[in-house]
């Protein structure tokens, strides 16, 4: 470029335009080229629980909506629940990706003898934050990372766990309606922008009460099928008419299944071992047993061959693959039930048609599991998974990492659309507003150049005005001009 000046054969209006345009081009590009504040929008993912949804519902009875989540997306035939198959516990696997005894929730009712205290999912016990703090929920993951959640109802999501709530969420209230929920959830996610959450959770009580007090087998709970279809055809519908149906990815499971009962397949242990020589923790089919002091050996003795309708195991026992032996709130001596039949203390107790519970590779305990969105592939049927997967297949579609679970990303990868989503976000975003040198840099670079053309430009006039310089060699003139410029 300096040869340009010094050649004499170039006009000096084009070299300035020539030494102005890097300043044009850094100033175009700080607008318009890549910026930290421009990341694209995180995923966004629904995850939704219909308790106690067995897997084979869906074919039940029609269920076109079921059935249009499959064919837009994906459905796996067997979902492994973890062990036990109740409510809470399952509930916080899926969103923390642990077993039971990892996670800390291990029954719908627990005694904690290092606290010394009862947890119970029909007392204020359930608002403790302690109780909760031996993992981290996907909701409180997701916030660490700079997105937001919402949750509607979910187990878990109404207390404070690791000093945070969801950013939305409802505390429990069994009376608020199905419908309700969804639309405050669908007002969640179509916030502006910066106020909008990433990930929901949404959990509806039914088909799970209704399996209780008819069984599942008894034919008036076809009308509560069809009924729950209806209400995912509602998601459904506000989903589209908030024009996130096509933004947001959708996952509709379970916690658990169900399995029809008989009072004539009842187990009394007051039969077999005195109610004075033991606490009773939680309910059937799986009941915990604290043995009094010293009392141990007696009791374990008293049961462990009494009903061959029942497994007893000592906690060491415990079936490895249930991964249930390590927690504290695990007791000592375990019941366990076989399918179809009720542990008791005496027939006084209140019975019910259906329960869950049982062990988690029975069939009749597996829940539906059905998913859409932009992240999942399309048309396919998976054979099986684990419940604790889900976890890190929602952290892999929100773009977070995962905090250490027990599920495996490999085992379900294949639920992931073959082609790159558009919505894919890094884990934790940008600044929204952060500053650039860029101008700085574009615009000292610009006046230096500018001042070294005047500078040339001004020793070119007064060598064509001096008559005395005319001759002088360009040899001794261009080591002068590189010295001035530090070149």
């Amino acid at each position: 470029m300096l040869g340009c000046f010094l050649g004499g054969g170039c006009c000096p209006l084009v070299c300035l335009l020539a030494l102005l345009l890097p300043l044009v081009s850094l100033s175009h590009l700080n607008q318009h080229g890549p910026r930290s504040d421009g990341a694209r929008d995180r995923p966004k993912l629904l995850l939704v629980s219909f308790d106690g949804f067995r897997w084979d519902y869906i074919d039940r009875v029609p269920t076109p909506n079921f059935h249009r989540i499959i064919y837009e997306g994906v459905t796996v035939e067997r979902v492994e629940s973890a062990y036990i198959t109740k409510t809470f516990p399952n509930h916080y696997s899926l969103v923390t990706g642990l077993y039971a005894e990892t996670h800390g929730i291990v029954a719908n009712e627990m005694y904690d003898p290092a606290l010394n205290r009862s947890f119970s999912m029909e007392t204020d016990s359930i608002y403790e934050s302690r109780w909760w703090e031996e993992a981290v929920p996907l909701w409180v993951t997701i916030q660490k990372a700079g997105g937001r959640s919402g949750a509607a109802m979910w187990p878990g999501s109404d207390v404070k766990i690791h000093g945070m709530f969801p950013n939305k969420y409802l505390p429990y209230n069994a009376s608020v309606s199905f419908e309700a929920r969804v639309e405050r959830i669908i007002e969640w996610f179509s916030a502006p922008k910066d106020a909008a959450v990433d990930f929901g959770v949404l959990y509806w009580e039914e088909p799970d009460e209704s399996g209780h007090n008819l069984g599942p087998q008894n034919s008036l709970m076809d009308v509560v099928i069809a009924g729950i279809d209806e209400k995912l055809g509602f998601l459904m519908n506000e989903l589209k008419k908030a024009g996130l149906y096509e933004k947001v990815n959708l996952i509709v499971t379970s916690d658990h299944g169900m399995a029809q009962l008989s009072p004539d397949k009842i187990i009394e242990l007051d039969e077999y071992v005195s109610r004075d020589l033991y606490t009773w923790v939680d309910k059937s089919p799986v009941v915990g047993i604290l043995p009094k002091e010293g009392k141990f050996d007696e009791v374990y003795s008293k049961l462990a061959d009494a009903n061959p309708n029942m497994m007893v195991y000592k906690k060491e026992d415990i079936p490895e693959h249930f991964h249930y032996q390590h927690n504290i709130r695990i007791m000592p001596i375990l019941i366990e039930s076989k399918e179809g039949w009720t542990v008791v203390q005496n027939r006084t107790a209140p019975f019910m048609l259906g329960n869950h519970g049982y062990d988690n590779t029975l069939r009749s305990m597996q829940p539906v599991f059905v998913a859409r969105g932009p992240a999942i592939r399309q048309n396919y049927v998976k054979t099986s998974m684990r419940s604790v997967d889900l976890y890190p297949l929602m952290c892999h579609i929100l773009a977070i990492p995962p905090l250490p679970n027990n599920g495996s990303l490999s085992n379900v990868q294949d639920l992931l659309s073959l082609e790159p989503t558009p919505s894919t976000a890094p884990s934790i975003p940008p600044r929204a507003n952060g500053y650039s040198y860029a101008p700085v840099v574009g615009s000292f670079i610009g006046v230096v150049m500018v001042l070294g053309f005047l500078m040339v430009y001004i020793r070119q006039v007064t060598l064509k005005q001096l008559p005395s310089l005319k001759h002088r060699s360009r040899e001794m003139s261009q080591p002068l001009l590189q010295e001035d410029l530090h070149l």
